[in-house]
């Protein structure tokens, strides 16, 4: 499996840095919601995770009632490079006329002119390629953006290219989309959409935004070191800075059917030896990078993960109690055959990302606890099963009050047993 120093690195990342993770091994997609105020701060931590600890670049499409296809097909493209300033101004040049001008030949319709080469629409005119697709797209408030925006959200996700009125964008290798949501904008998005997505992750505003974080911490140590004179600057060794980094652990929140939907089981307290800075940043504490290699290497290893038939039958029977849960809207409710599929491949990658070559029953329930969140639909009193045997519909509204995925899904995980 993986070898140690890669190990180290993954469970030194944050949940958000996980998400992603687990995403680009998958060659999947994601939702991320936290709270509406928290909005913009979650979509500059995302850009930050994507430079950061993947070094992808980013784009942002912030959608509102109004977006258009063309405002999509701007929006997740990189921007332009700025042409290299000129030195000198550019020396005028004398038209030239052809010599058949001048002699009068059939060619005279050309007035003297010389054909000049022009610049596709769909090019760089600095550079004359074509604009490219950014590896990672942030999605904002997409379930605000109309119905045909999101289909075509739909179509870049199935076909990983987008087609624009005078080309046809091809995403990268490297490609991932995040609809970055309030806390209910899943039950808005269209719903061929959100069951293609991968897995869904809500981020609490309590646990902070560690990216952020370090950012703002570097740039004051900057601004403060730069009023010292060079002479009284101390440069501490790579060394140092490694022993007085902080440790971050994760916290246990304050909903417990959110707190135990951590991505890795960090038991072990993470240790300074474990960190590996970034040659290009100069922080206190510097994150671990993941490189397209590693995520290589993880996509192999997620293939070749076993899965006892005990544990598929304890996964099977989870998607079962699901489908007929009192509280799970008729009809399935969200269990879909492409959400069975996104479990059992994400119950692979989580031991690939533990460094096992098995599946366990915890990483089962893991992985449950993030693929059915945005996909299960709680069903309307008088859509109860119990209904059609003449059940009270004042109890039966009683009953569903408060209920939503979370608690369907602790409740199915505590009613089926486990294999040992």
């Amino acid at each position: 499996m993986a070898d140690e120093d890669l190990l180290h690195r993954i469970h030194a990342l944050e949940d958000l840095d996980l998400a992603a993770l687990l995403c680009l091994v998958s060659r999947e997609h994601c939702i991320v919601s936290t709270e509406p105020e928290e909005l913009d701060t979650l979509v500059q931590e995302l850009r930050l995770v994507a430079s950061q600890t993947f070094n992808l670049s980013s784009a942002l499409v912030d959608c509102t009632p109004h977006t258009t296809l063309d405002d999509l097909a701007a929006s997740i493209q990189l921007r332009p490079a700025t042409p290299p300033p000129q030195l000198y101004p550019p020396t005028p040049r004398t038209p030239s006329v052809s010599p058949l001008r001048r002699r009068g030949t059939d060619a005279s319709y050309f007035h003297g002119r010389t054909a000049t080469p022009t610049t596709p629409r769909n090019q760089n005119p600095f550079t004359g390629t074509p604009p490219q697709i950014a590896n990672v797209i942030l999605a904002k408030n997409l379930d605000r953006a109309p119905k045909d925006v999101q289909i075509q959200c739909l179509e870049l996700l199935r076909t990983r290219r987008i087609l624009t009125r005078t080309s046809v964008q091809t995403a990268p290798k490297q490609f991932l989309f995040v609809a970055v949501l309030e806390s209910a904008g899943a039950g808005r998005l269209v719903s061929h959409l959100n069951d293609f997505f991968y897995v869904s992750h809500w981020h609490d505003p309590e646990d902070g935004f560690a990216h952020l974080e370090e950012e703002e911490e570097y740039r004051k140590g900057g601004e403060t070191a730069s009023l010292d004179s060079a002479s009284s600057v101390v440069r501490r060794n790579t060394a140092d800075s490694m022993m007085s980094a902080p440790v971050l652990t994760s916290t246990p929140r304050a909903n417990p059917s959110r707190s135990s939907a951590t991505y890795v089981n960090r038991e072990d307290q993470i240790t300074a030896d474990q960190i590996s800075l970034s040659s290009s940043r100069a922080p206190s504490f510097a994150f671990p990078s993941i490189s397209e290699s590693d995520i290589a290497t993880l996509a192999l290893q997620a293939r070749q993960v076993n899965q006892d038939i005990e544990v598929l039958r304890y996964q099977m029977n989870i998607v079962s109690f699901i489908r007929m849960h009192r509280a799970v809207a008729p009809g399935g409710g969200g269990a879909t055959p492409v959400a069975t599929k996104h479990l059992d491949q994400l119950a692979k990658c989580l031991a690939a990302l533990h460094g096992l070559d098995y599946v366990t029953p915890s990483l089962v329930g893991l992985a449950v606890k993030k693929i059915y969140p945005h996909r299960i639909r709680i069903a309307a009193p008088g859509q109860e099963r119990s209904m059609q045997w003449g059940s009270d519909l004042g109890a039966i509204e009683a009953l569903l009050e408060g209920m939503d995925a979370e608690y369907v899904i602790e409740d199915v995980l505590s009613m089926v047993e486990a294999p040992l």
